[in-house]
């Protein structure tokens, strides 16, 4: 098999394993109904500080109103606190709750084995090799979304 044809079947199986093994990851007990979209939304807005609505929009690559939709499930359940801005009510700040931040550490943890178990056979040169095919992956997906 050619290598285009190689790397296109990989990259089709990768990107269809990794949605449907994390998902699975992501369903425990405490988690139930917890969506890997909703995990994507609680890394965005992390652990830190309180963001607002428009940073973490732009974190996804998503409009705020389809951010809305997102925030207004997981602050029904319990895993995100939104509020109003003092100083400017039209700005709307959201922050985890602590069962929102033990999800962020549910899901860093799963990123983290993933990582590490990638890594662990590959010499430095080849960490360096696959860091900068990834980054290009990631470059070519970055100029398809400008253009839309």
């Amino acid at each position: 098999m050619e290598i285009n044809e190689v790397l296109n079947e990989l990259l089709v199986k990768l990107f269809r394993n990794i949605n449907s093994i994390e998902e699975k990851a992501i369903q425990t007990e405490e988690y139930r109904g917890v969506t890997t979209n909703d995990m994507h939304v609680i890394e965005a807005i992390g652990k830190g500080c309180v963001k607002n609505m428009t940073t973490v929009a732009k974190s996804l690559a998503v409009t705020t109103g389809t951010l809305t939709i997102a925030i207004n499930s997981l602050v029904k359940k319990g895993l995100v606190a939104r509020v109003r801005s003092e100083e400017d009510r039209r700005v709307v700040l959201v922050s985890l709750t602590e069962s929102g931040k033990r999800a962020f550490d549910h899901h860093k943890r799963f990123h983290d084995g993933m990582i590490t178990d990638i890594l662990k056979n590959l010499s430095e040169e080849e960490k360096k090799v696959l860091t900068k095919a990834l980054g290009n992956l990631n470059d070519f997906f970055k100029s398809l979304s400008k253009g839309n």
